[in-house]
């Protein structure tokens, strides 16, 4: 046996493989070696099981480092949700190891159905495999016995041949019969299946040399039956279900399970799993119901769970590396196979030609086995890709799940306020200087903490807020601190970025590398060193591929930038277009948007440049590689050119192309997610909440009591040690030490602003502590705290925020907030909180759905409700900020002795934040009076109110403390919750009539608020038309018609003139083949979709016996460089072609955003009432992305598909006309693909986007709602949901996937059966055809079939952009409100100058098919009247309003201001000429004075005089002007001002506030929340008076303000001397005005003096006043301004009884002298 193994070079002889190499190869080394990995794994395998199983029992191991800080518990995953273990995946059913608990249990979640789904003879086809092998034994026995297998080695190859069938029997044996039960060996099939495997490949060689060269008889026999068998146990490997396994089928809530689990390898390989899918999408439109669940080992909750048991060392991009290391490397396998595979074609091609051209060289076995072997190869390379790009895709949602799941976990730990804000990925040194502006904006507003948080920057940011208008647009870290933007962001953009690239890794890695080593070593071999020059050219493409796609980067952060600073402005406009459109602003804040816009497509035309020149240079590469390589080869070294060597090498060159240029966009795109994971994992790294530190487990003090309240504590907003650089502090809460009282009601009261907010944050850990202890119940997670069984209540806290926030869901989610259902709870609950009357009149009762923000619900009502989730909560501890402001004073009587006093409260702490004195304090056991971060006073209420420290008007009311009452009252007496709706009462959807059409309720289904609508069915004409038509009118077309025919024919043309060059070598009649590189096209190419610019077509000339030209004869220099020309002018006309699609692009991406927008801004008020936020936004974010960057380059590319295709099309018919054919065939299947591809890719696709919207809405409104839901400790039950949306956008994201790598490898195997054919065709007709003809009939055969794939694939993909297209056209079709000013009918300049307002017969109503809310009103308003109106719920005050904007417009009647028809005159005239004060208070972000005068038509003077009237700066201030930059940039308000800088140190104790309202240009973040809600309201009010209006319309305006403010702000309304109208609440604001208007159902009931309604006995307006339980004040102020205005009036008589016109001067002087007068008359 000396030369085992050493055969002699080369082993393939002509027609077959060496007999060595089959017998010492194939027969004994490669069988051996397989078997003995195998054995080596099994007992490595073993033994580390056993060794686990001995070690595990009974241990668990500490989590790393210790117990993880508490915070971490509370956003843990929940129990329930605990890893599958992921080591065992194939222990299916059986027992586990440890404890014997079925596997299944682990994976099921709650509402599920489980099904174990065996496969079909499980145990059936193990016994078939036992007998095949059995079989196999007996051959080897035989040969062995017979010594078949020849006399060298043979025997030692039949010894082989038994003992690795032995040893497959032996493993077989141990499936069989130990497979369930405990002593199984895990993954023997696996085994079992890859010997099967191999055996038969090795077979296969042998087989097919045995048919080729039969040697013996009976060697032959063995061998045949010996290659069936081994057929028979591959079929069943890869055939049957991986594993041959029982697999747990889980229907969660009815989704059905995937069906991958249950695949065979064969299925896996060919993504046959998929069908049943397709076919289901392809039968009717795919809905969420009936997309396949993920598969349970990718679901978040898994992923997530399994991850976090991975400890983290090293940076996040790292650390995900190793976590996938697995995955990563099987995906770079899979790559490096297909990029080996690529080149087979083309070799085989060339093998072909070159056999046609001398048949005499091999037997025709051989050009047999070549055209089989052409789409086998092919076939194994599709396979490596799909495999490759299938692993990407589940990493990629893996990696979308950690990433969105840690992202959302963070955002629940997250500090409340940090003192500033990182700049996410900036350079650090960037960030120190960057101001800080709206720091946790959103958040804070969800906590109201109002001007009761300063939050001060360092030093840095002295450049004062002057320039923060400057800042803006500086640079663009300056945008992008963790603010709630951000943070939406990270999870939005940043997230997806990461998992994308994840997906496609393996190009980087491994395929593209593999290909540039094939291909060099292929050039040299066919050019030698003439490829240098070629390479060197190549090498030179590198580093600019790798600049493009940097230009690539950085264009497309300008682009986000800009784009996000133009959502951000959009965004803002949207969330305050109620005001903008009072205001009638809208034109204003377009142009602002335009502005936004025209730097956003700015970028994007400098990136569409740049795209250009990367395609340009392209194109341009092959042409300059040719030429220079073809130069040295000819003119330096002198060798002929023989078409077979120039063809080759020109086909290699070209396909070298791709790799490059995937390295190059790879590098970058692998760049640009580094920036982006880095910006996330610096945003896990930020400060965590330190609630849970500062609380601790239990409320315990040092004595052992359970307390509620602090310890001499101190606490800051922000960190502990900022200063501001005019040496104030952030807002301090200094030295606290209270203990409420446990069950009883403690109240917390104060002026505006003094901390009342904060001191409620600071008792549920938010603040940052300085000294001392806070005590309070909420440091466990809610779901751990187990509730008294006696009284039902748990130590936990319940909190209801001052800026009610309310989750999008219906109205009794909110209320049960997920606790059990008790019905009389809840009735009882819904009864105190006098919600009964406002689910009556609602649609859907309590089913009627909250959308984003509370949106369909008014102030009072989302309060209400806000406030019944806290009683209905089983906690103990209720935390109230000031929950009673915004409803009317009736209301607040009632909840108060029902709700907050009721029998829902015993036994239960209530600390209570109210202005509401005179009805709170006097049965309060407890109060707290604030001033300025200090306590003033404390103590038990009665000695409080004694001292006389809440003023006077309080001792007479004062009862004895605690009127509890015994039990909740059966119904809500008529009168209570009347509250004026706000104007977003969801009277939008009718809820405003009482009197519904009853159909209309039956038919009302529940609908979802989210509910996007989805478009189904292909993408209409319409759509498109829209499209073409904003790119350009018909000579735009007609000039792109030509460029894409001039840019198409060059190709075709340069084919041509090879083959006249080629022509020209050889004397006799071959012919040259064109030989077309097209089989790589669009695929694998990421930069450009023109790939079709060269429909490559070479020609393969042929060295025949017969004597070629001699070479000098060809003048080479003149075919090369006509052959360049055409090349430059492709490239050129490529070019041309790009820029002029990309400058249609950019006019239709401009002309849609603006018709979009003026759309948007100028529909009528209920759309936005019924149509939630984010789906506004959705549109002018990723819709209009789509269209700006999407549409462009993937139109460009189905044209040049199509092109490309009639060409092909139009050159085999013309070479040989046999073949179309078979193109018919084809075509009608690649259609018939197409067509099931479509509608299943079409679906998912909308499906989608549609499932990105709740998960984005839910983390807003998580985000916004952070502090509630920590008050709560529900953590874990907010991760469940976010894990569930996670999981609901994933599945259709995968399986859109699944169904493109389904696509992809039927085509691939229809076009390798086409050049399959092809090569039987050429075989058939061998002799009579010429070797030309078959050249090109089989290129052109290759590089059809991918043509109709990229085709399919991108007519996908452009419909799925046109959907976008699509979402957008429907909102370019929303009703729209009238015309903004209407030329002909234009009012006087100074109207209303006046001021009367008459009601002339006037109804109106929300839509055609429901009720009038208004009905037939008649009544006329004075000039320079006050008008205060009243009703219950519904009863039209907001309506009311509504109608004198003309947001309703009139049904029948008219209303008249100044005697003009308010509906003939344009909206904006009307809008400009009178103003509102809504209910809920809108700011923007800027500066307090771009706030006030958005359009700078004021001066300071003006503006600090309207401040002194709202009493926002006191009598005695003094004011700087805009110029000081006295104030940083970070919002701040009340600062705590130190007197004296020099004793900064000495007297810290000195601290006072500091008025931010004496700076213009402090700054007011999104939506104002660093102001407290009453300070907001003031602002408002600021701003109507700024416009001096002659007709002022308020709808209570002053909920939020304490009394003393609001008394104040009364007076300065007194004094205006223009029209009032008054939506009223609290009685007491219009109690002494001059008219009352009292509304019911849309109708007039009283109109008059509120002194004569209140005498009148059984009135309406009587009848509240007595229900307020303040009748006799209301009374004595009622009647003493009437008692003034007759006084007026008779003197107004006396003093014009000369005057004829006396009617006149007492209508409009009746109230001009009534307020001055008022406190002398006094």
């Amino acid at each position: 046996m000396a030369g085992f193994a050493s055969c002699s070079w080369p082993i393939w002889r002509v027609d077959d493989f060496t007999h060595c190499f089959q017998q010492d190869y194939l027969k004994i080394l490669f069988p051996l070696i397989a078997i003995g990995l195998s054995f080596i794994s099994l007992t490595i395998q073993n033994i580390q099981r056993t060794v686990k199983l001995k070690r595990g029992h009974g241990y668990h191991n500490i989590p790393n480092g210790g117990p993880a800080p508490i915070s971490h518990s509370h956003t843990e995953l929940p129990h329930d949700e605990e890893p599958v273990s992921e080591s065992d995946e194939d222990e299916g059913l059986a027992i586990n190891g440890n404890g014997g608990r079925l596997a299944l249990a682990k994976t099921t979640t709650k509402g599920s159905i489980v099904q174990a789904d065996t496969p079909p003879g499980q145990t059936l086809s193990v016994v078939v495999e036992e007998l095949a092998i059995a079989a196999l034994v007996g051959v080897n026995a035989v040969a062995l016995v017979n010594g078949s297998y020849g006399k060298e080695g043979g025997s030692l190859a039949a010894v082989v041949g038994l003992t690795v069938w032995i040893y497959a029997l032996i493993l077989v044996s141990l499936r069989l019969f130990l497979g369930n039960t405990q002593w199984r060996v895990p993954h023997i099939w696996n085994h079992t299946a890859t010997i099967y495997s191999l055996q038969w490949l090795f077979l296969l060689i042998i087989f097919r040399s045995v048919i080729v060269h039969p040697s013996s008889r009976l060697t032959q026999v063995l061998i045949i039956t010996e290659f069936s068998l081994t057929s028979l146990l591959f079929g069943l490997a890869i055939g049957t279900r991986k594993g041959n396994k029982t697999v747990v089928l889980e229907w969660e809530d009815g989704i059905p399970p995937s069906k991958e689990n249950l695949a065979s390898l064969f299925s896996h390989f060919t993504f046959g799993w998929v069908d049943s899918f397709v076919w289901d999408g392809w039968k009717e439109p795919l809905v969420m119901e009936r997309v396949w669940n993920l598969v349970p080992k990718d679901k978040a909750a898994v992923v997530l769970a399994n991850y976090r048991h991975f400890k983290k060392t090293t940076a996040l991009s790292l650390h995900l590396l190793k976590y996938f290391k697995g995955m990563l490397l099987a995906q770079a396998a899979w790559a490096i196979i297909s990029g080996a595979f690529t080149f087979a074609p083309t070799l085989l091609l060339k093998a072909i030609l070159e056999y046609v051209e001398d048949p005499s060289m091999a037997p025709r076995n051989v050009l047999w086995l070549y055209v089989i072997l052409l789409p086998v190869s092919d076939i194994i390379r599709s396979v490596g890709d799909a495999q490759a790009l299938w692993i990407g895709r589940k990493i990629c949602i893996n990696v979308r799940a950690i990433l969105v799941g840690e992202i959302y976990a963070k955002a629940l730990r997250r500090k409340a306020a940090a003192g500033k804000d990182s700049v996410l990925g900036g350079d650090k040194k960037k960030d120190m200087a960057a101001p800080k502006k709206g720091l946790m904006a959103k958040l804070k507003r969800a906590v109201g903490l109002g001007k009761d948080d300063k939050k001060v920057d360092d030093q840095e940011n002295a450049n004062g807020a002057a320039d923060a208008s400057k800042d803006k647009d500086k640079a663009i870290d300056d945008d992008e601190q963790a603010n709630m933007g951000t943070i939406i962001n990270l999870m939005s953009v940043d997230s997806f970025k990461v998992s994308e690239v994840t997906a496609y890794l393996h190009f980087l890695v491994a395929s593209a590398p593999t290909q540039l080593i094939v291909a060099i070593i292929l050039l040299y071999e066919v050019m030698g060193y003439s490829a240098i020059p070629g390479f060197i050219i190549m090498a030179l493409l590198l580093p600019v591929n790798i600049l493009f796609a940097k230009g690539f980067n950085s264009t497309q952060k300008k682009i986000m930038a800009a784009t996000d600073k133009r959502i951000h402005t959009t965004n803002e406009i949207l969330q305050n277009i109620r005001i903008i459109k009072y205001f009638a602003w809208e034109h204003r804040f377009s142009t602002i948007v335009d502005e936004k816009r025209k730097a956003e497509l700015a970028a994007l035309r400098k990136r569409f440049m740049l795209w250009a020149a990367a395609v340009a240079v392209w194109n341009t590469v092959p042409i300059l590689i040719t030429f220079f390589s073809f130069f040295v080869y000819t003119v330096i070294e002198g060798k002929p050119l023989y078409p077979s060597i120039a063809f080759t090498a020109i086909s290699l060159f070209m396909l070298l192309r791709y790799p490059l240029d995937q390295i190059g966009d790879m590098i970058a795109h692998v760049q640009e997610s580094k920036v982006s994971i880095d910006r996330i994992e610096e945003f896990l790294m930020e400060e965590e909440t330190e609630k849970f530190d500062q609380l601790g487990e239990e409320n315990i003090d040092e004595t052992g009591d359970r307390v509620i309240g602090f310890k001499d504590a101190t606490f800051i907003w922000g960190s502990k040690n900022t200063v501001a650089d005019d040496g104030s502090m952030a807002f301090r809460l200094l030295d606290l030490d209270v203990q409420f009282k446990l069950g009883k009601l403690n109240i917390i009261t104060g002026p505006t602003g003094s901390g009342k907010t904060s001191m409620l944050m600071a008792l549920l850990g938010e603040m940052t502590i300085i000294k001392g202890r806070v005590f309070l119940p909420g440091g466990r997670s809610r779901e751990d705290v187990r509730p008294d069984p006696e009284t039902g209540l748990a130590e936990t806290c319940a909190y209801v925020a001052q800026q009610a926030w309310l989750v999008n869901a219906s109205i009794k989610d909110n209320i049960l907030f997920s606790a059990p259902f008790d019905e009389q709870r809840y009735k009882d609950v819904i009864i105190a909180c006098a919600l009964e009357r406002d689910l009556e009149i609602l649609d859907n009762g309590d089913e009627t759905l909250v959308g984003e923000k509370g949106i369909t619900l008014s102030g009072g009502q989302k309060q209400r409700i806000s406030l019944a989730r806290a009683i209905y909560s089983n906690s103990k501890h209720l935390l109230l900020d000031d929950c009673l402001s915004a409803v009317d004073s009736h209301t607040a009587q009632w909840i108060f002795s029902n709700g907050i006093m009721g029998p829902l409260m015993r036994h239960r702490t209530c600390i209570l934040v109210s202005h509401n004195i005179p009805l709170c304090v006097p049965f309060s056991d407890f109060v707290v009076m604030m001033n300025n971060g200090r306590i003033a006073a404390q103590g038990p209420s009665q000695e409080i109110i004694a001292s006389g420290k809440l003023g006077e008007d309080i001792l007479q009311k004062s009862g004895p403390g605690s009127a509890h009452v015994s039990r909740v009252p059966s119904r809500v007496p008529s009168s209570v919750g009347e509250e004026s709706g706000n104007t977003l009462v969801n009277e939008a959807d009718g809820s405003e009539q009482l009197t519904k059409v009853q159909t209309a309720k039956k038919e009302a289904k529940k609908q979802d608020a989210m509910e996007e609508t989805k478009a189904t069915g292909a993408v209409k004409w319409p759509v498109m038309k829209l499209y073409l038509r904003a790119m350009g009118s018909w000579w735009f077309w007609l000039v792109t018609a030509f460029v894409f025919g001039a840019q198409q024919f060059s190709g075709v043309a340069s084919s041509i003139w090879i083959k006249e060059w080629a022509n020209q070598y050889t004397i006799e009649k071959t012919a040259s083949v064109p030989f077309n590189m097209n089989s790589q096209s669009y695929a694998s190419q990421s930069l450009s979709p023109t790939y079709f610019a060269s429909v490559a077509n070479y020609a393969k000339g042929n060295e025949t016996i017969s004597i070629s030209a001699e070479p000098e004869k060809v003048n080479i220099t003149y075919y090369l460089s006509i052959l360049a020309l055409i090349g430059l002018a492709g490239a050129v006309s490529a070019l041309v072609r790009d820029l002029w699609i990309f400058l249609g692009s950019l006019t239709a991406s401009w002309k849609l955003h603006n018709r979009l927008m003026s759309a948007v801004a100028g529909a009528r008020f209920k759309f936005f009432d019924v149509t939630p936020l984010g789906q506004i936004m959705n549109r002018f974010s990723k819709d209009l992305e789509a269209v700006d960057q999407e549409v462009a380059p993937i139109a460009i590319g189905v044209m040049s598909c199509a092109l490309g295709i009639v060409v092909t099309v139009v050159l085999i018919a013309y070479i040989t006309p046999g073949f179309l054919i078979a193109g018919v065939f084809i075509t009608f299947a690649y259609v018939f693909l197409g067509q099931f591809y479509l509608h299943a890719s079409r679906d998912l696709k909308r499906l989608e986007s549609v499932q990105r919207s709740p998960l984005f809405q839910q983390f807003g409104e998580t985000l916004s709602g952070v502090t509630t839901i920590r008050a709560y400790s529900d953590e874990r039950r907010f991760i469940r949901d976010n894990l569930a949306r996670i999981n609901s956008q994933l599945r259709p994201f995968i399986y859109l996937w699944a169904a493109n790598r389904w696509l992809a490898f039927r085509t691939d195997l229809l076009g390798d059966m086409v050049a399959f054919f092809a090569g039987v065709f050429v075989i058939i007709s061998l002799g009579k055809i010429d070797p030309g003809s078959a050249g090109i009939s089989l290129s052109y055969a290759i590089g059809f079939a991918d043509n109709i794939l990229w085709l399919v694939r991108l007519y996908a993909m452009n419909e799925q952009n046109m959907n976008s297209v699509e979402r957008i056209k429907e909102y370019l079709d929303v009703e729209q409100e009238a015309e903004a000013i209407v030329e002909k009918n234009r009012p006087p300049e100074n109207w209303p100058a006046r001021g009367s307002v008459e009601f002339i017969n006037y109804s109106t109503r929300y839509r055609k098919e429901l009720e009038p809310v208004l009905r037939n009103l008649t009544f006329k308003i004075e000039a320079q009247e006050k008008i205060g109106i009243v009703g219950r719920t519904g009863a039209g005050k907001s309506s009311l309003a509504l109608a004198i904007f003309r947001a309703l417009e009139a049904d029948e009647g008219k209303i008249l201001i100044d005697d003009i028809d308010i509906g003939l005159i344009g909206l904006r005239d009307l809008r400009e000429a009178i103003t509102i004060v809504p209910q809920e208070p809108t700011l923007f972000q800027g500066t307090i004075r771009s706030n006030l005068d958005p359009f700078d038509l004021y001066t300071d003077d003006d503006i600090f005089a309207v401040l002194r009237r709202v009493q926002l700066i006191g009598p005695d201030e003094q004011m700087s002007g805009t110029n000081t930059p006295v104030v940083p940039v970070v919002p701040t308000t009340p600062l705590i001002q130190v007197t004296d800088p020099n004793q900064e140190q000495s007297r810290p104790a000195t601290a006072t506030n500091k008025n931010v309202f004496l700076d213009l240009s402090s700054a007011v973040t999104e939506s104002g929340s660093n102001l407290s809600q009453g300070q907001r309201q003031l602002l408002c009010l600021a701003r109507a008076m700024l416009k001096r209006p002659n007709v002022l319309v308020m709808d209570e305006a002053t909920a939020s303000i304490d009394y003393a403010t609001d008394s104040a702000i009364q007076d300065t309304i007194r004094e205006l001397t223009s029209t009032i109208i008054t939506i009223a609440h609290r009685l007491q604001t219009i109690v002494d005005y001059d008219k009352v208007l009292v509304l019911d159902k849309g109708q007039v009931v009283e109109y008059g003096h509120p002194w004569e309604l209140m005498k009148k006995t059984g009135g309406s307006f009587r009848g509240m006043c007595d229900m307020s339980g303040d009748y006799e004040n209301l009374a004595k102020i009622a009647k003493k301004a009437y008692k003034f205005k007759q006084l007026v009036d008779v003197d107004d008589e006396d003093a014009d009884t000369g005057s004829a016109d006396v009617d006149q001067t007492e209508a409009s002087s009746s109230t001009a002298a009534a307020a001055p007068g008022s406190e002398g008359l006094a």
